[in-house]
């Protein structure tokens, strides 16, 4: 099955909408206002991309929105139903709930990630960064502990300042390191049809960027096996903001400015979701051929997307600051012409979503 029915024709009242379930081997651009109906939009096509595809999924999800995906609505049909039920979804909490704990290794990063982890200039710090290139870790039990204690024994003085370091900066003692546990990046190799990484329980606010280049770098490194997958970055610029500002960032930030450029080919596909385009790094941004726009109002946004998105006229773009909750523009490859959609039903359980105001009379005001 290549249609991939996702709502019905604004514009021509209960004909269904289909697209091109092929056409995900090109990156896709998510875009829409806070209460578009974004994210559960974005849900109804991974929705039907894990039931008619056999496309793995990686979902980085900042907010928790994604986590309930293996779960079935009861609204949800029976054969949906059935088949959600043996499709392989994995989900990894970095906050409390249903879900394996988000891990990754230390020994996951490369030598230039854990610099950047550990805020090392190769020119300014080279001695210690060349320390840490010359210490090439890669035990699964690597103890952090027992690595600090060695590094601080050490004659070399460059050593005993990268021990200092770790200690000061305190990242080896995260959350996020499995300690001889099982990572994530070992259960993408197993090829689940989705894993869905939680990102936003970390203590430390760079850990979800470091999680997230752990599993990109590894894909990267891991890309001459040409195994396809759909990369989705919820959120995406708190990945690949236009300005990065930490070494963290600029990693991370390269990492997918390189897959945008050139992970196609490898069947590293990315679709990226935000609620403004300039938002993103334009070396990713004009790398997308396909595009899901909902309600945007700004229109300095909406200039910018008719010049990056030239597939899609100027005046279909400008429509979309009329859409209501849940209307769409699909334009690009995975469509045969614009199309203006009202998307369909989730067939999986949401979370996240608004908070309702309390209204005199609510049992949440009652103490």
């Amino acid at each position: 099955m290549t249609g991939l029915s996702i709502g019905t024709d604004v514009d021509v009242p209960g004909e269904s909408v289909t697209i091109d379930a092929r056409r995900f081997n090109r990156h896709t651009f998510w875009c829409g206002q806070s209460g578009s109906g974004k994210t559960y939009a974005l849900g109804v096509v991974l929705e039907q991309l894990l039931l008619h595809t056999e496309l793995p999924m990686l979902i980085l999800d900042p907010n928790a929105d994604f986590v309930r995906l293996p779960e079935a609505r009861e609204s949800a049909g029976e054969a949906d139903a059935a088949r959600l039920a043996e499709t392989d979804i994995r989900v990894f909490r970095s906050s409390k709930g249903r879900g394996e704990p988000l891990h990754a290794r230390y020994t996951d990063l490369s030598p230039a990630s854990k610099a950047a982890l550990l805020q090392l200039d190769p020119i300014a710090d080279a001695e210690e960064y060349n320390v840490l290139l010359r210490t090439d870790v890669r035990a699964e039990n690597f103890d952090s502990v027992e690595a600090v204690a060695t590094l601080r024994a050490s004659t070399d003085p460059g050593e005993v300042r990268l021990s200092y370091r770790m200690e000061n900066l305190q990242v080896l003692e995260w959350d996020l390191w499995s300690r001889g546990a099982g990572s994530v990046v070992d259960v993408i190799d197993q090829r689940p049809r989705a894993t869905v990484m939680d990102l936003g329980g970390f203590t430390h606010p760079a850990e979800s960027k470091v999680a997230a280049l752990a599993v990109l770098e590894h894909l990267w490194t891991r890309r001459e096996g040409r195994e396809p997958i759909l990369i989705v970055i919820d959120e995406a610029h708190n990945i690949c903001p236009p300005d990065p500002t930490t070494d963290v960032e600029r990693a991370l930030t390269r990492q997918l400015v390189q897959i945008a450029a050139e992970g196609r080919k490898f069947g590293l596909w990315l679709l990226l979701s935000t609620q403004r385009p300039n938002k993103i790094h334009p070396n990713v941004l004009s790398q997308c051929d396909n595009l899901g726009l909902m309600r945007v109002n700004s229109p300095r946004d909406l200039v910018e997307l008719a010049e990056v998105f030239g597939f899609a006229g100027e005046d279909q773009i400008r429509r979309s600051a009329s859409f209501v909750q849940g209307q769409a523009l699909f334009a690009g490859g995975f469509v045969s012409e614009p199309t203006f959609v009202q998307m369909g039903r989730r067939i999986t359980e949401e979370s996240g979503g608004d908070v309702s105001v309390p209204l005199r009379g609510d049992r949440s005001l009652q103490r």
